[in-house]
């Protein structure tokens, strides 16, 4: 699970479903004139309450997490994870909402009177918690400001010198690639030593490839112009851009995949 693919929204997920736990130890009801030595029920031990919100709160983060956080998510009856942490959330937060309105459940309108208990502070957190946590989940998508990465990209080490063996494989931003798509041929051979092969072509006279992360996820298509794309790069992680097209970038990924990366805006370069 890559962690640095989650974003901001899912910051706000996790951080809701962390305030929901510590919510469902406190109590749920509030009693005038009841003694300060009372003990007062949680959510644990409210079946309703710990079924439709705190167990639904916190299944809905974590399908809403793990959808993000996998570089493919598991799909049930060919539907992502996402969608139903989503419908978690707001059937939590809907719970929640009808609990604090009615904390007894009908039971202080029995015999014609209005006494009962108030929601307690555990009710009210809870209730905080799932909104916040359902306005998250259906906001990132929507939002930009949401969308940005959770933790920021590291810089990538320093460029080794010529001749140096890089200290990772693939995929380490420091290390030098082998041999980069479009570059000049080594240069020292004797003349007249055997039929030199003709340079690649370059795509650009300045272009030399370089280590790149983008701030939110962001498709990959085919070189052919396919409109479906082959892979989505994540924020979190550095991508190779091999060529430059016009305005877009043809990107490899780590498991060797190359595709045209047409939306280069905001993205940052190591």
């Amino acid at each position: 699970m890559n962690i640095r693919s989650l974003t901001r929204g899912d910051g706000v997920v996790i951080g809701a479903a962390v305030l929901l736990f510590i919510a469902s130890f406190l109590d749920i009801y509030s009693i005038d004139g009841a003694p300060d030595s009372a003990e007062l029920p949680n959510s644990w031990e409210s079946g309703p309450l710990l079924m439709g919100v705190v167990l639904a709160g916190l299944i809905g983060a974590a399908l809403i997490v793990v959808a993000r956080g996998l570089p493919q998510a598991p799909k049930v009856a060919g539907l992502d994870l996402g969608p139903f942490g989503v419908a978690f959330a707001v059937f939590a937060a809907w719970s929640a909402l009808g609990n604090v309105l009615d904390p007894a459940g009908g039971a202080n309108n029995v015999g014609g009177s209005s006494d009962g208990p108030d929601a307690g502070i555990g009710l009210i957190l809870a209730l905080i918690a799932t909104l916040a946590m359902a306005a998250g989940a259906i906001a990132t998508p929507l939002v930009p400001a949401l969308q940005a990465a959770l933790l920021p990209a590291p810089r990538p080490a320093a460029p080794q010198p010529y001749g140096a063996q890089p200290p990772g494989g693939y995929g380490y931003p420091g290390a030098q690639p082998q041999q980069p798509y479009g570059g000049q041929p080594q240069a020292g051979q004797p003349f007249g030593g055997g039929q030199p092969q003709a340079p690649a072509p370059a795509p650009a006279a300045d272009f030399s490839p370089f280590w790149f992360a983008v701030p939110v996820p962001r498709p990959l298509f085919a070189e052919d112009g396919s409109p479906s794309p082959i892979a989505e790069l994540a924020p979190g992680t550095w991508y190779l851009a091999v060529e430059q097209r016009g305005a877009a970038l043809v990107a490899q990924t780590q498991d060797g995949r190359r595709g045209v990366l047409q939306d280069t805006s905001g993205i940052q370069r190591g």
